[in-house]
């Protein structure tokens, strides 16, 4: 028997004796899902750099080797040596990130491999409730088990307990109907009736004596409501929300999996997800071969383009990650469907030009710019359009608008803004937007230039002492003096009659100037 000191520097050394009984590859792995949270995400990150270094790297070697038995102090460090796999020596953590990045990748492994590696954390002598649901979880994607409950019996004992006592002796409602039974059946989806959710907040102070244990299983039982007590909208999410555990992780994996949207992607495609938004979210370990993860987009119809802007909440990205972003968006080749980008910068941009208050940012600048250089069109429909149509933009939305149309668009799509705006009501912002277009000179055609007059000729009664209304009329009929025609010429002095600026004069000798032959 050794002594507690003896016994220490053995479980320290059987740490470092683990990790160097792996390969260099398994130990890169191995330290990324020792990472905390993230863990499984950024294991995903570095199989997905090792298999484009090395394209016949495979998973089973890391799996074999953490199920080899292992010679191991006891829990308590106190008795003989026991023999245990690997994998059931690491952190509850490590297990947890293990079980989830498994179930990721699940499809390029074989199933005999994976229940190999189940079998071995079955052996635990302790399980912890949350690997246990997670092992059951993949059990149930890899089609085994499917009515068998995620919580152990152990677990279903002191929940039962615990709502006894919540409610009061002799009543089993509530949570108890949950665990009535081993399976889950239609009652275990009841919730709460809000009568009798008053009733026990009422009753709650009448339990105070309640022991430690009890009120740990309670907070448990909050988190496992997901599992057992609600529908969720998808595997994924219970395994996420399991996985990472607390408000902020279940609130970090509601979004991408709402309404169970999730289920329309494939299986390759939320693996890339995952990999983008480990990208997005760590800034450090962005480099030029990341960018790869992003050639999913063309692999995405319209709806699963939409569907992956939400899982990565990209109207919320920092605009500080928009420029690496965006250089990753353009270095893909071939060139995005028109569909794809325009629900890329609809979900990247939109918002936040909608919302600035001043001058937008230089991020921002550069990434509008060089987005709209390469995707002009979607660029027009998907954001220039978008903004045009509010009601109550502004100098900072105008200002940034005026830079694309000088510095990114081309006669044809200057032309489409300008009859983008015969749909919307002008506002000096809109006028300001105009001003510029016509300074660009597009071309008009007798159509195009028709449909011109008719608009300011019908929102000339609103913008009777607008200034930036009439320096634009003004500019009309000095540039464009040889596409009016008589009838235009008729309709545009009605117009210039409802002028109260300074510019009225000058308005009229303009248009008197014009002859017609």
């Amino acid at each position: 028997m050794k002594n507690g000191a003896d016994m220490q520097h053995l479980a320290s050394l059987s740490g470092s004796v683990r990790l160097s009984r792996f390969d260099a590859q398994s130990r890169l792995l191995l330290r990324a899902l020792m990472s905390g949270a993230s863990g499984a995400h950024r294991a995903l990150t570095v199989l997905h750099r090792q298999q484009r270094a090395n394209p016949d790297f495979s998973l089973r070697n890391l799996i074999q080797a953490l199920c080899q038995d292992e010679i191991a102090c006891p829990e308590a460090q106190i008795g003989p040596l026991v023999v245990k796999p690997n994998v059931c020596l690491f952190s509850a953590s490590f297990k947890q990130n293990l079980l989830f990045f498994i179930y990721l990748v699940h499809s390029v492994l074989p199933k005999t491999t994976i229940f190999q590696l189940l079998s071995c954390l079955s052996q635990e002598s302790h399980p912890n409730p949350w690997i246990t649901a997670l092992c059951r979880q993949l059990e149930r994607k890899l089609g085994t088990h499917p009515d068998e409950p995620l919580y152990t019996n152990a677990c279903c004992q002191r929940l039962q307990e615990f709502s006894k006592r919540l409610v009061g002796s002799g009543v089993t409602g509530g949570w108890a109907k949950c665990f009535s039974s081993q399976t889950v059946s239609s009652e275990s989806q009841s919730t709460f009736d809000v009568d009798e959710l008053g009733a026990q907040r009422k009753r709650r102070g009448s339990f105070v004596h309640l022991d430690s244990d009890i009120e740990e299983t309670g907070r448990q039982s909050k988190r496992m409501k997901l599992e057992v007590g609600e529908p969720v909208s998808s595997e994924e999410e219970t395994l996420k929300a399991t996985t990472l555990g607390g408000s902020e992780s279940a609130a970090h994996a509601e979004t991408p999996t709402s309404d169970g949207v999730c289920d329309v992607l494939p299986e390759h495609i939320k693996v890339s997800v995952v990999q983008i938004q480990e990208l997005l979210e760590n800034q450090a370990e962005w480099d030029q071969n990341s960018t790869d993860v992003f050639k999913v987009l063309n692999d995405c119809n319209p709806s699963q383009v939409e569907v992956l802007c939400n899982m990565l909440r990209l109207p919320d990205l920092p605009e500080h990650t928009l420029t690496k972003l965006c250089n990753s968006i353009l270095s893909l080749s071939p060139d995005l469907s028109y569909s794809t980008a325009s629900s890329l910068i609809k979900s990247l941009l939109l918002e936040k030009v909608l919302v600035l208050s001043e001058p937008a940012s230089r991020c921002l600048v550069t990434a509008v710019t060089s987005l709209c250089s390469r995707y002009p069109r979607p660029m027009c429909h998907a954001l220039i359009g978008s903004v045009l149509e509010e009601k109550n933009i502004g100098h900072p939305q105008a200002e940034l608008l005026n830079r694309l149309i000088e510095g990114c668009l081309d006669s044809h799509y200057r032309l489409l803004v300008l009859q983008m705006t015969f749909r919307t009501t002008w506002s000096e912002a809109v006028l300001s937007i105009i001003h510029s277009l016509l300074d660009s000179k597009p071309v008009l055609n007798e159509d195009v230039f028709t449909q011109f007059t008719q608009q300011l000729v019908s929102q000339a009664p609103n913008l009777t002492k607008s200034v930036k209304f009439a320096k634009m009329m003004l500019t009309v009929l000095s540039k464009y003096s040889s596409h009016v025609t008589a009838e235009h010429k008729q309709s545009l002095s009605s117009c210039l009659m409802l002028n109260e600026t300074f510019l009225k004069k000058s308005l009229h000798a303009a248009l008197k100037r014009i002859t017609h032959t």
